[in-house]
C-alpha cells in the first residue's frame, strides 16, 4: 500500500503541536489533493514542491496524490509543510525509505529548486521535538535557533538531495552537537548607557532604582528636555541578566514574531519603545493571524512608553489587564492563543500641553484635559510617578564629581532582589496584599499613618497596597528588615502625579 506518515509542527502562538502527514499515492487520474484544513499558502505547496521534486532529480508520482494534515481541526498555514509533504511522497514512492522516518520531524519551505528555505517560529517546534525527543530536520539558516536550544538532535538542511542522501545513509547532515561558547551567565554590558552620565537629578535616579529593585512600573513627569527617555534607556543595564529559561521564553515569542535575538544579546532583558502612533493591535498583539505585540516582545523586560499622554486613551486602556495577569489572550474566529506579557512599564510625559505648568501657556483646564487622557484606573496601575524638574541654571558648566555608576547601582538591585526572593519568592511588586500583610513587617501605627495620607490625597485601595509595596522595596535596598515610618515616607514623595492633580483642583 502505497503510504507513508510524516511528522512536523504547526505554529500556534508560541506553542507548537505535532502534526501528522499522510501521504497516499492511489490508481487514478493524475492529481494533487491537500486536506486537514490547510489555508491559501500551504495549497500553494503543491505547486512548489512538484517543482522541487522535479528539479532535485527525483521521480514526480503521476498518481492520485492525496495529502491529508492531521489534526483536520487545526488551522495551517505558511510554507513550513513543503518540506514534510515532499518527504512523504518520496516515501510513498519508495524514493526514500520509511523506516528512516521513525521519530523525525521536519520543517522547512522548499525553494523550485530544492532548496530548504528558512522558517519563522521554529523555536517552539525545536523545544517541543526536544521534549519528544524526536530528531528534528530543520532549514540551515534557522541554525541560530537551535544553537539557543542546544538540542543534540538537531539536524540541518540545505537541499532536498543532501536530506534523501542522509535517509538512504549515503550522506551525513550538519548535527548540532553542543551549545556554543557565546551562551553563558554574562551579558555583555552596554557601557555606553551608564546613570553616571545622568547630570543632577538624584531623586529620579533613585526612584528608577528603587523601580528596577522591585519590578515596579515607573512614570516620569517633567518638561521637555530634562532627561526623562535618557533615564528611562538606562535601566536594563541596572537589572540582572535573565536565566536561561527566561532568555528561551523571550526568545521564543520573538521567534513567532519573525524577530533574530543577537547572540550577545541572549541573556539581556529586551527593551520596547513604540512610537505613540501604533494601534492598539501594534501594542497588545493580533491580526488574523495572530502575532505578538510589543507588551509580549517586552515579556521579562521593559516597555517604555515615550511622551505616553499622546497615546490614543483607548491602547493604553488595553495595557491594565496585562499589567495586572502578566498574559494576553488574543481571541479569533479560529483559534485562541495567549501570550505571555510579563513587562516592567516605565513611561514619560510633559506635565501640561505645553510642556511645561510653569510658562503659564495653558489653563488649569487644558491641563487637566491634557491629563485626563490617561484614565485613573491606568495611573493606578503606577507604582511610582517622579518629578524630573529642569536643572537650576549653571549645574551644566560647572564642575561635579561623577555619579554611580550603573554596575555600582545594579549591585545594590541585585542585593535587594535576592532579599525579596528569598523572603517570598516573588518581587515586591507582585506580593498580593496577604503577602504585604506578613512579610511588610510595618507595625500597625505606621499602617494608620500610610492609610491617613492615602485618604488625605485621594487615593484608591490598589495604591495604598502599592506604596507600601515601594516602602518596601526602599528598606530592602537599605538591608532594613521592618518597615519604618521614614521608607513610606519617602514612597509617598513618589507620587509627583497626584500632587500635581490636587493642585490644579485647588485652582
Amino acid at each position: 500500500m502505497a503510504i507513508a506518515c510524516v511528522f512536523t509542527r504547526a505554529s500556534c502562538g508560541v506553542e507548537a503541536p505535532k502534526v501528522t502527514v499522510e501521504v497516499h499515492l492511489s490508481n487514478g487520474l493524475p492529481a494533487f489533493n491537500l486536506v486537514g484544513l490547510p489555508e491559501a499558502s500551504v495549497k500553494e505547496a503543491k505547486e512548489r514542491v512538484r517543482s522541487a521534486l522535479i528539479n532535485a532529480g527525483f521521480e514526480f508520482p503521476q498518481r492520485r496524490i492525496t495529502v491529508n494534515l492531521a489534526p483536520a481541526d487545526l488551522p495551517k498555514q505558511g510554507g513550513r509543510y513543503d518540506l514534510p509533504i515532499a518527504i512523504g511522497i518520496l516515501a510513498a514512492s519508495n524514493q526514500v525509505p520509511t523506516k528512516a522516518l521513525h521519530q523525525c520531524e521536519f520543517v522547512g519551505e522548499l525553494a523550485l529548486s530544492g532548496q530548504i528555505r528558512p522558517c519563522t517560529g521554529l523555536l517552539p517546534a525545536i523545544i517541543a521535538a526536544r521534549n519528544d525527543q524526536h530528531h528534528f530536520f530543520m532549514p540551515i539558516d534557522n541554525r541560530h535557533e537551535a544553537e539557543l536550544v542546544g538540542y543534540h538532535h538537531s539536524y540541518f538542511v540545505a537541499h532536498l538531495q543532501n536530506l534523501a542522501a542522509f535517509l538512504h545513509g549515503q550522506a551525513q547532515l550538519p548535527l548540532l552537537d553542543t551549545q556554543p561558547e557565546w551562551i553563558d551567565e554574562s551579558p555583555v554590558a552596554d557601557n555606553l548607557l551608564c546613570m553616571s552620565d545622568v547630570i543632577g537629578q538624584y531623586q529620579a535616579k533613585q526612584g528608577l532604582e528603587i523601580a528596577a529593585a522591585g519590578n515596579h512600573n515607573l512614570l516620569f513627569l517633567g518638561p521637555p528636555g530634562t532627561g526623562k527617555s535618557m533615564l528611562a534607556n538606562r535601566i536594563i543595564p541596572l537589572l540582572p541578566a535573565l536565566s536561561y529559561d527566561e532568555a528561551i521564553e523571550v526568545a521564543a515569542i520573538h521567534s513567532v514574531a519573525g524577530l533574530h535575538i543577537k547572540p550577545q544579546d541572549f541573556l539581556n532583558r529586551p527593551f520596547r519603545s513604540p512610537h505613540h502612533t501604533c494601534s492598539s493591535i501594534a501594542l497588545i498583539g493580533g491580526g488574523s493571524h495572530p502575532k505578538p505585540g510589543e507588551i509580549s516582545l517586552a515579556h521579562r523586560g521593559i516597555l517604555f512608553l515615550d511622551e505616553i499622554a499622546e497615546f490614543p486613551r483607548k491602547v493604553l486602556d488595553c495595557l491594565r489587564e496585562p499589567l495586572e495577569t502578566g498574559q494576553v489572550e488574543i481571541s479569533r474566529a479560529a483559534a485562541k492563543l495567549t501570550f505571555s506579557s510579563r513587562f516592567q512599564l516605565i513611561a514619560a510625559m510633559n506635565p501640561s500641553p505645553c510642556g511645561d505648568t510653569e510658562r503659564a501657556r495653558s489653563t488649569p483646564d487644558q491641563i487637566q484635559r491634557y491629563l485626563s487622557r490617561l484614565s485613573g484606573p491606568f495611573l493606578d496601575r503606577f507604582d511610582l510617578t517622579v518629578d524630573v524638574p529642569k536643572l537650576p541654571s549653571g549645574t551644566l558648566t560647572q564642575k561635579h564629581q561623577p555619579g554611580e555608576t550603573s554596575v555600582d547601582i545594579a549591585k545594590r538591585v541585585k542585593q535587594a532582589r535576592e532579599y525579596q526572593l528569598a523572603r517570598a519568592g516573588v518581587l515586591n511588586s507582585e506580593l498580593t496584599p496577604k503577602q504585604l500583610k506578613q512579610d511588610s513587617n510595618i507595625s500597625q501605627q505606621d499602617l494608620e499613618f500610610l492609610e491617613q495620607s492615602v485618604v488625605s490625597l485621594g487615593l484608591s485601595v490598589r495604591s495604598f497596597h502599592r506604596i507600601q509595596r515601594v516602602a518596601r522595596t526602599i528598606a530592602d535596598l537599605q538591608q532594613s528588615v521592618t518597615t519604618e515610618r521614614g521608607h513610606i515616607a519617602q514612597a509617598l514623595g513618589y507620587r509627583a502625579m497626584d500632587r500635581l492633580l490636587a493642585k490644579l483642583n485647588q485652582q
